[in-house]
């Protein structure tokens, strides 16, 4: 019975001893809270600045230095602005294109490729492993890209920004780490039941991968939003132009002048003030949309991405 309690005191004496911190892990953890603090300011604080700036007055934005803890003043002219440039709804509706029909059409490929390479008894498993592996470090470089494309005659379309870039190495990579994982045995149970390959992918192994899906289809997503090098090459139409490239055109062009109202060759004050206005609302409406659709898949993006990199 002694023995019993002295034991009982001795484990919640270690267990005391064990979850009391020493002073040199105090000191490393409050190192590592400082250090999140300082680099969650940096990352955000160019948000916020550009946020502070497009809802500023336009003369007081102009005339101010430094750093911008608020906006100066109120004003929702930069945005008014931004709504009523027609090609920021072009560029968005062909964004908008991208980011689902592109999507949709790179998801799809990059599955089956996995797929194929998930079994590694299939016909020639190892040309084309070899083969995508190889496209990670080697392409076809920029130029003889650009030829195909113009031979085939997806100069100046859509499609010229999707079907260069259908599939993704690591994409691919991701989906074939986690269709491997899927056990064997659920498998082999589908084909008995006489399920065909296209059957035992879109109805066993789709649903076991749901968050690998999520997790990849932020990635193509943001992309597909951001992108804008493929634009440069390919379009020329300004009615096709992402909605990247306008901002490109806006941000780093100044290409402002039929948003603002204003000729080229006014260099006012005033105009000055707007143009620099009308470039962070610009920055912020093409922002904003991908902002609001991370959260949602936020809780699939961290879950997918490890599913696919632990399991070999």
């Amino acid at each position: 019975m002694n023995t019993a309690i002295e034991r009982k005191k001795t484990r919640k004496t270690s267990n005391w001893d064990y979850g009391k911190a020493s002073t040199g892990r105090k000191v490393f953890n409050a190192f590592n809270i400082l250090f999140m603090i300082i680099l969650m300011i940096l990352t955000l604080y160019p948000f916020l600045y550009v946020l502070f700036a497009s809802l500023s007055e336009p003369l007081k934005l102009y005339s101010h230095t430094g750093l911008l803890l608020h906006p100066l003043g109120f004003s929702l002219k930069g945005y008014s602005f931004v709504l009523n440039y027609r090609a920021i709804w072009n560029g968005y509706a062909v964004t908008l294109f991208l980011a689902t029909v592109g999507t949709a059409c790179t998801l799809a490929a990059s599955l089956l490729f996995a797929y194929v390479l998930s079994k590694k008894d299939s016909m020639l498993h190892g040309f084309f492993t070899f083969t995508a592996v190889f496209t990670m470090y080697f392409n076809g470089g920029m130029v003889p890209t650009y030829l195909i494309v113009k031979n085939v005659g997806l100069l100046d379309s859509v499609w010229s920004l999707i079907i260069p870039g259908l599939i993704s190495t690591y994409y691919v990579i991701i989906l074939r780490t986690a269709l491997t994982g899927v056990p064997k045995e659920m498998i082999e149970s589908a084909e008995l039941d006489g399920a065909n390959e296209m059957v035992t992918l879109v109805r066993i192994l789709l649903p076991l991968i749901l968050p690998t899906i999520a997790a990849i289809s932020l990635f193509i997503v943001v992309g597909y939003w951001n992108s804008w090098t493929n634009a440069l090459l390919y379009i020329q139409d300004n009615k096709k132009m992402p909605l990247q490239m306008v901002l490109r055109q806006i941000v780093v062009n100044n290409d402002v002048s039929a948003a603002a109202g204003t000729g080229a060759s006014n260099r006012s004050g005033e105009d000055q003030a707007t143009r620099m206005l009308l470039k962070y609302a610009t920055i912020m409406v093409s922002v904003i949309p991908i902002i609001c659709v991370y959260p949602f898949l936020q809780k699939y993006f961290t879950k997918g991405v490890m599913v696919g990199a632990l399991k070999g």
